[in-house]
Parts: C-alpha cells; structure tokens; sequence
C-alpha cells in the first residue's frame, strides 16, 4: 500500500506550504457583452504569503456548447506572460483590463473564468477560481439561497430577482402559472404555503429574447411516518423476487430527522416531495421506502438519497452509480449504455439499479478453489495488462495465464474508486463496480471463464478507509458534506481522527463500531454471492484497530477485529481465501493465521502477504545483501504455509528495473545487459516456485517487465508518477529471451503444482547472505519412482563458483533445468557453476519431464504462408496471435504431423504460431502474405 503513503506524504507537504487565497472579484461594467472593454479587480489576498510582488491575471472562457478554452497569453503555469499581469493599484487590490473577444480571440463567449496568482502558480501560489457570465442582460435570484426550504404549512415563502434591464418575469407552481410581472427590474412575491411545491421563475428580455430560468422548492415540514423496516429487508437495495416491479431501498441514518427519496422514477424528476418521504423505524435507525409498480425510462432507475433538505446522497450499499466527472471518459466499448448523467437536475455520486434483468447464466457453479498451499496467484492492474482496460480483454488473455499455469488472479481494486486512472486504493464506495473496467455481467463472465479453467478470482479491498465521496462520510462531517472538512463524533462508520499517527489515508473507518461491521460482513458477502469470486485481499489490515500509533505494535483487539469478520465469512464460505496486508509483529501474524473459525482440523485459516522484493532483488543483482528466507513460512516458525510470499507486487519496485540499472558484473558479465538479466530472473524462480506455499506473482513479471514503479508517461522517472499507467508491452512476447522466462517459470509452476514434494514440511533453504544458495526438500511419503529428494543449487553471483549440493544418496539424479541426467557416484561430489547458473535436481525424474518432447525438432512451414501451414509434428492445440496478444484463430484436437491448417482468413502480416503437444508449449512466428 506504499503509494498511499506516497499520496499521504504528498498531501501533508500541501498542506505545510498551501498558500491558496480567498480573493474578492469584482468587474467593471457588472453586465457586459463579450465586445466590451471590462475590467477586474482582485482584492484581498496578502503577496507576501506567495513570496512576490506581482499578480497575474489566469483566464479562460466557457462558450455556447460549454467547451472551456484558456486564454492563449496565459502563458506557463510555473511562468506566467507578462501580458496577462495585473497592475498594483495601491490599496492592496490589482486589476486587469481587457475585451473579452480580444483576449481570448472568440467570439462564442458565455462565461468568462479567472484567478489571480503568483508568476510561477507552484505550491498553489493562486486564489480561489470565479467566473462572470457573459451579456448586458443578467438576472440574479436572491430569495431564496436554497434550492429547497422547508416551511410549515402557512408559512410565507420569500422569492427575489433582480434584472440588469427590464424584465418580463413568470412564476409557474406545480406546473400552474400563479404570478406574471412585465418591464421590471425587481421581481418580489410572497406566498403562503400549504402544499409541497416546485417553483419556477423564468426572466425574459423583451428586446432580446434571452431567458433566465431558476428552479426551486418549498415543502413542508415532513411528518415522518414511525414504522419497522419491512421483515428481511436489509440496508441498501431490496428487491422482491416475486414481484419485479417492487423495491425496497434502507438507509441507516441515525440522528437524521427524515429523508426524501429523488431520482428519476414517476414524476418525481429529481425533486424533494413528500410522496417519497422515507419512513423511520426508531428502534434501528433506518429510514426505508417500498415503491411499488414504479415506472423508470430504459429500465434505468436512478436514485439519490435527500437528507434533510440540504444534502443529497448515493445509497452507501449501491451496486452501480453514475459519476458526473468520470462516466464520459469510459468507452462504450468496454461498458455500453450506460444512462446520461442528470446534469441540471441533481450532483454528486447517483445510485443506479437496472430493472427487469435476467439472472445470471453460470456456467460453473460448483468451483473447487485450489489449496491455499498450491496458490499461485498472479496480481493484476487491469488497467495496465491490456490496453481496453476491461473484464472482457481478460478473458481474452486467459490462455496466456493458464498456460503460464497460475491458478488464481488478484484483482486491484475494482469497487468504485474515484477518478478512472487509479490503483483503486481510493475508494469511493465499497459495494459498487467500477464502471471503467465494465459491467457487472461482464465481470461475472469474467469469474465464471477463470472457473471454467480452474483459476480463482480474488478481490483486493480496502476496508481502512474511504474518500470524501462515500456517502457516509458526506453525512456525518463537519463541513456540510464536502470532501474535505473532518468526520464528526456521531459518525457510525468513521473516526473522527485517525488513531494511526504514522500511516494517515484519506478518511479512516472505525471498525470497532458495530455498524462499521455490520456494512462490512454485508459487503463480504455480496461479492462472494453476487460475483461468485473466491476470496480476499485486504488492503492495509494494520489499520484495522483504534488503537493510538504507528500500528506497529502487537495489538489484540485489531486481531479480536480482524477474526471476527473471518468468522463471518467463513460462515457462509468456508473455503474462501482471507489474505492481509498486515505487516505487523510476527507474535501477532502468527495469532492470525492459527485462528480457526470451526472445529475442522483441515480449516486453512487466514494467510499474510509476505514481501521478499529487496532480497531477491538483491539476489537477482548480483549483491550479497540477500537473505530471501522470509519467503517460507517456515522462517516464520509458522506450523502451516500460510505466507503469501512475493517477490514483486504493485507496491514494490520491478525486479528488471534494477537489474538493468544497478545490476553487479564481473568482466564480460554483465547483469545490466537485458539477456543476462532476464537468465537472473530464471534463477531467481527457482530458488522462489520450489519453496513450499502460496506465491504471488506480479503482472509480467514473468516476462522481465523493466519499466520502474515510478515511470511517467514522458519516459521520466518521478515518484510523483507511481500509481500513474505504465506502458503495456504484449510485445515482449516477440522476445524469446522473454518468452524463455515465461515458459522456464511456467515449467516450475507445473512442477510446484504437480509434484507432491513441493508441499512437504521437510525442507531447508541455505539462502543466507551469500551468493551460493540451496534448497533441499524431502518427500517423507514418497513411494516407488516418485522423486524423495530435489535438490536447487545457484550461483547467485557474477563470478564461478565451485559448491558441493550433497547429493542424499548415489545414481542417477535428473536436472530439470537442462533435461539432462547426472550419475552421482560421491554423494560429496563438486559441481561447478557459471556466474548465474543454477541446478534443480531430482533423485527420480518427475512425472512432468518433457525431454521427449523438447527433443523433437518443430517447423512452421511454409512460412511465408498463404492459404495453409503445417507443423512438422505431432501437436495437441494450435493458436495463432497477432503481436498484440490477442488470440486470432484457434486449432483443437490432435494433429499428425504436418497436417494443414487453414489459414485464408487471415490479413497478410506478422503473426505468433503457438503449438502444443504433450504440455509443451512452443510459439514461432509466421509471416502471411
């Protein structure tokens, strides 16, 4: 979770130098068209705060189809043009005088913006932003300041506008026309009011034509119905199963008085009536509505939650919402339909539920999820693995994973976070889907095709905290529902301060409040029932306490915390993963992974991430520093594998990265040069797969990915940049240098997962600070041919070494790395080894030796090609892909040798032939022409 400590860092640092300013603006005439000279004046900011003397004036325009455009003097944001600065008037006050058609060289001006800053704006040197509509005719409604009051009945209701020129103004009520007044200035009524109304007043320039339209409320005070939540109704939204047309919406709500249900359904249109004023049920706090036979355009039922009048809401348990900002960059490609966002009718974050769907069609109900001890998973940023940044360009990519042979895939977080080019580790809402990677059936088809080839699908969640957007943070803080501002003492969900005085993110979630548990074991839940996926990642667990500090310290009520919502998970799925992000003292890990939810033995229990990057890095460079034995549970003093251990994560810096630039070497090795490297990366596998437990693998890992953790998208390298998109590169598969990785790490996971002497507790690794390192594993139950004894020896250095593995006994023993065999006859026997060189030896060859079939001499022919191709033998499964990774055309069954495949329907161009024939995989290229 480092980059959020990054981002913490980086906010505390604004915050010590913010030098943002409040500035008075004022122009000069008040109305103006876009033709005539004006003038505008700031007032009120103090230069000294930015360390300057002078101000500049930062300008743009908005026009008829609300596109903004900046004014072309602006000049550079760290240098502005001395064109635009602003003359010292003397009396604390700097004004810029300009034409407005002049300055920014249009002549569809609506709406002029501005600030006023310092030459260089850096460190927020700069005032707030403000505008100033464009026109001679202006009018400003002056009563009322809110878009609904709430009166009691009789109360008289106060509506003022005031015109730049003479007006002919309309009050509609409820759709009624009830007042006109014509050639004014100064528009003023007074009503008493007995029902809930909409007002609209609408100001016309007679000469003209132009309008000004302003909507508004006036309801009574509600009387909130006291009555209980209808049985099995739950927080969130409810639906009747036997009744389409019926839904329940819950909103937990203490100390909020009443609550209108708005959106898009009947003819409410947005607005605050008491027709959908919530009931209360006093004994739980929740607010709750039924309606019934409700009537929604294209199935879209959109929603927000109205509380008291002056803050609107998304539900906090949505599945779905709609984003003002965010929902138009996604591509219809990768989420199709989705509804226009009501931009004049409401803001903020919007609950959208889509009626009268067809239950998913699952096509594997029953997935039988690896053992926690065979997990190998692979982590992935779907943003950063395909370039459609979606569930379906996955499932596009699952031959590539499954032939790699991992058997599980961590999502980065896919809830609702804010923005759309993020990790995820901001999250915005816990329960909904992140539209930018697509839809819900999207992803579920996502789930089931992982099922259908035996990969688990495990979500990384953040539960330590949430943005200012979440719905409950809005409700309860001290600064009206903005983003910022601090969470009250009433909250249910949040502290009021972070009781971590070191790692400080965002808002944090208090989950020692019951109905912080409560949101959390329904969220569990709904992604394992709704989405059928398999587990979970939680994000930064050594937050999960109230504990004062750094977190660092053994603390048994985060761990009374943290088993009670393993409990409730494994009462309804006691086979899902719970893995943390804890990195706490081990006495307190080892609490956690020894608790078991039932009575059953076999109960795999919870299992931590293990971060092993600097010390296989350092193996991998060349560097002595390089003790990778924190990777086994077994150094631990753990009495099951349940470490997660890794050598790369999204956290953590790329293992080639650092080869290529900080890499040892000795005379003509060179760890920097990129195929040494990449052959570091085959020895660092072995010495990691062949370890007993769950592995992770970061994306690409496997084919040398070099680009840094903090690489921008101009090629700089900036810490500032590290959560930033990095480049997508299928094109290493063009690379055999890379490819070599992939299928050497793809041949050890197979062993791993094959090879029952890879989950033996009868191992020692001798991989201390040294550049000769070994591992020995001994199968106690091994019986006949079956191997008793591997045996992985490297030189991790840049010079040969000579070592003795101690073979346990003499014969015949296989190296898997070469396929070769060796006849042991001194057990004492010396092997000598090249500078990156390493053995994995076997007493006995293993059940997955693929020496007959790399002995087999395979062709692509003809190559170029035209109307067909052969291979020249026998093969299992043949697939062609483009250079980009995507598969094009696939061939199944078993061929004989050089039989033709059919190949007229594909462009002419460079392709990727890749065949398999008894779990051997092979690729070459093919030329179609």
């Amino acid at each position: 979770m480092k980059q959020l400590l990054l981002i913490a860092a980086f906010l505390l640092t604004i915050v010590s130098v913010a030098q943002q300013q409040n500035g008075v603006f004022t122009v000069s005439p008040s109305t103006f068209d876009q033709d005539e000279e004006i003038t505008i004046t700031v007032s009120g900011i103090d230069t000294s705060l930015w360390g300057v003397n002078d101000v500049y004036f930062w300008a743009w325009y908005q026009n008829s189809s609300d596109q903004e455009t900046d004014s072309p003097t602006n000049g550079e944001w760290t240098n502005s043009n001395e064109a635009q600065k602003m003359t010292n008037n003397g009396d604390g006050s700097f004004s810029f005088t300009f034409t407005p058609t002049q300055l920014y060289n249009s002549t569809d001006i609506v709406e002029i913006g501005m600030l006023a800053k310092a030459k260089d704006g850096t460190g927020d040197k700069k005032t707030q932003d403000n505008r100033f509509p464009v026109g001679s005719f202006q009018v400003i409604l002056d009563s009322p300041v809110e878009t609904t009051t709430i009166l009691n009945s009789g109360d008289q209701f106060s509506m003022q506008a005031t015109a730049s020129l003479d007006a002919n103004f309309v009050l509609t009520q409820n759709g009624n026309v009830i007042d006109t007044q014509n050639g004014i200035t100064s528009y003023i009524n007074d009503l008493s009011i007995t029902q809930d109304s909409n007002f609209v007043l609408t100001a016309t320039d007679p000469v003209s034509q132009e309008a000004f339209e302003f909507n508004f409320n006036a309801v009574l005070t509600p009387d909130v119905t006291i009555a209980p939540v209808p049985t099995g109704a739950e927080n969130g939204i409810n639906y009747d199963s036997s009744n389409p047309n019926e839904i329940t919406l819950v909103l937990f709500a203490p100390e909020k008085d009443f609550v209108h249900l708005i959106g898009n359904f009947n003819t409410n249109d947005w607005t605050i009536d008491n027709t959908y004023l919530m009931n209360f049920d006093d004994t739980t706090n929740q607010h709750w509505i039924t309606l019934n036979n409700f009537d929604v355009p294209n199935d879209d039922f959109l929603f927000q939650y109205s509380i008291e009048a002056n803050l609107v809401v998304a539900d906090p348990y949505s599945e779905l919402v709609l984003d003002p900002f965010n929902d138009q960059f996604i591509e219809e490609s990768t989420f199709a339909n989705i509804p226009n966002y009501p931009q004049d009718q409401t803001t903020e974050l919007v609950s959208w539920v889509k009626t009268n769907q067809a239950g998913y069609d699952w096509q594997v109900d029953d997935f039988e999820k690896p053992a926690q001890e065979d997990l190998v998973i692979y982590e992935m940023l779907i943003r950063d693995f395909d370039v459609e940044h979606s569930f379906q360009s996955v499932i596009n990519r699952l031959d590539y994973l499954e032939e790699l042979g991992i058997n599980a895939i961590e999502l980065m977080p896919v809830n609702e976070f804010d923005g759309n080019i993020n990790w995820g580790y901001s999250p915005a809402l816990h329960m909904a889907l992140d539209k930018y990677y697509g839809s819900p059936e999207d992803f579920k088809d996502f789930v089931d095709a992982c099922h259908q080839r035996g990969i688990a699908v495990i979500l990384d969640v953040v539960f330590n905290h949430a943005t200012g957007q979440h719905p409950y943070y809005r409700m309860y803080n001290d600064c009206g529902g903005c983003y910022g501002g601090q969470a009250t003492a009433n909250n249910p969900i949040f502290n009021q301060n972070d009781p971590n005085t070191e790692f400080q993110f965002f808002n944090d979630i208090n989950h020692e409040s019951l109905a912080t548990q409560d949101y959390m074991d329904y969220i569990n839940k709904f992604w394992i029932e709704e989405y059928k996926i398999d587990g979970y990642r939680f994000d930064f667990t050594k937050g999960f306490t109230n504990t004062i500090g750094d977190g660092g310290g053994f603390d048994q009520s985060r761990i009374d915390l943290l088993e009670r919502m393993y409990d409730d998970i494994r009462s309804y799925d006691q086979e899902a993963y719970v893995i943390l992000e804890h990195f706490a003292p081990n006495s307190e890990e080892t609490n956690l992974i020894n608790h078991r939810a039932t009575g059953n033995a076999n109960e795999p229990g919870m299992m931590i991430w293990g971060n092993v990057n600097f010390n296989y890095n350092q193996a991998t460079m060349g560097y002595d520093d390089s003790n990778f034995n924190r990777v086994s549970a077994q150094s631990r003093d753990w009495s099951t594998p349940s470490l997660v251990g890794y050598m790369e994560s999204h956290d953590e810096e790329r293992l080639m990265f650092k080869n290529l630039e900080f890499g040892n070497g000795s005379g003509a090795y060179d760890v920097t040069e990129l195929e040494t490297a990449l052959d570091r990366l085959e020895l660092a596998g072995a010495f990691y797969f062949t370890i007993p437990g769950p592995k992770m693998i970061w994306q690409f890992g496997e084919l040398g990915y070099e680009f840094s953790i903090n690489y921008c998208e101009d090629g700089t390298i900036d810490n500032d940049c590290r959560t930033g998109p990095k480049p997508i590169r299928w094109d290493y598969l063009n690379e055999s240098n890379r490819t070599d990785v992939y299928n050497f790490w793809s041949k050890l996971i197979a062993l791993k997962l094959n090879e029952p002497i890879f989950t033996t507790e009868n191992y020692t690794l001798e991989v201390a600070d040294d550049f000769e390192k070994k591992i020995y594993l001994v199968d106690d139950n091994a019986t006949g041919n079956e191997p008793k004894y591997v045996i992985v020896v490297g030189n991790f250095g840049v010079t040969s070494l000579t070592t003795q593995p101690f073979f346990q006994e003499t014969g015949t023993w296989y190296d898997v790395v070469t396929e070769t065999t060796i006849d042991v006859t001194d057990t004492a026997m010396n092997v000598t080894l090249a500078p990156g060189e390493f053995k994995v030896y076997f007493d006995n060859e293993p059940t997955l030796s693929t020496s007959e079939v790399s002995a087999l001499d395979y062709k692509v022919y003809p190559n170029p090609a035209k109307s067909y191709f052969s291979i020249s033998n026998k093969v299992d499964t043949v697939q062609v892909f483009d250079l980009n990774g995507r598969l094009i055309k696939e061939y199944t069954g078993r061929f004989e040798a050089n039989h033709r495949f059919n190949s007229e329907n594909l462009d002419t161009g460079l392709y990727l032939v890749r065949y398999t024939s008894q779990q051997q995989t092979q690729t070459q290229k093919l030329l179609i022409h």
